[in-house]
């Protein structure tokens, strides 16, 4: 398959950084990269539809991976003009209050948006946004999304390119990350079941949710993650989702080599 491009639409915890009402150093630091909104993604590549196509010439294929709160701002700060379809990692607010903000992908695509999710995280997208999953009366001319919903129950392909479910533990939550190519998001993890091991081997990038400096119920510690880092072997690991007790710069100097902070608006370009 083509390379693969991840582009970081936001890296913070589900507070944001800077959290409302604090005034701690990184809250008020002058460094963009502590600058922090939801955790999002677009994973961007060449579609695989056709044989017969060139890479270098199939088209170019946007997917979001969880709409934050701030999605249209993350859109309009980033340039992304078009997605192909969107894919939910989980149903909590951080990831998923910002899907109404789809509704102008839907314009401009002349159509219905394709969102993927497992079963337990469309339940929570029909309570909250049902009216989205429903098609639109063309009469009424009302702007609001058109999605279909997809259900994740294994690997699944999006314009010819498949991708992977990585089971995952958020607490005593079950979620997903995604591999695609040699790619893995993982955000939101306090654990990796054994037999997920397997599906994050050969990586290039791997994206790991690590929150901050002390142990939490429901997400990895910096230490955790460098941990599992370590275990799983990826030629570059980023962490994301970070709280506002991690400044990018002074943390970003006692990482060890091949571990790095994420932060918004980052482009990871990686080959296969």
């Amino acid at each position: 398959m083509a390379d693969v491009e991840l582009l970081f639409l936001g890296t913070g915890t589900s507070a944001g950084v800077p959290m409302i009402g604090c005034d701690c150093a990184v809250c008020a630091s002058d460094d963009p990269r502590d600058k922090r909104t939801r955790p999002s993604v677009v994973i961007s590549y060449r579609a695989q539809e056709s044989s017969s196509v060139a890479a270098t010439d199939a088209r170019p294929v946007r997917v979001l991976v969880d709409t934050t709160p701030e999605l249209r701002l993350q859109c309009v700060n980033n340039r992304v003009m078009e997605i192909e379809a969107v894919v939910f990692t989980h149903a909590h607010a951080d990831h998923i209050m910002g899907l109404d903000d789809v509704r102008r992908f839907n314009t401009i695509r002349g159509g219905p948006l394709d969102v993927y999710a497992d079963a337990r995280t469309h339940n929570t997208l029909s309570a909250c946004f049902g009216y989205a999953f429903q098609p639109p009366n063309p009469e009424a001319k009302v702007f609001r999304p058109h999605l279909v919903r997809r259900y994740i129950d294994g690997p699944f392909e999006i314009a010819g390119v498949t991708w992977t479910p990585v089971p995952l533990l958020h607490g005593d939550q079950a979620i997903l990350g995604f591999r695609v190519g040699n790619v893995a998001y993982c955000t939101d993890v306090s654990g990796i079941p054994e037999q997920s091991f397997p599906l994050l081997e050969d990586l290039d990038v791997l994206v790991l949710g690590a929150l901050g400096f002390r142990q939490h119920p429901t997400h990895f510690s910096i230490e955790q993650a460098i941990a599992a880092s370590r275990r799983i072997k990826p030629r570059r690991t980023y962490l994301t989702h970070l709280a506002h007790q991690v400044a990018h710069a002074a943390t970003t100097a006692q990482l060890p080599s091949g571990v790095h902070l994420s932060f918004d608006g980052l482009r990871l370009l990686s080959p296969v």
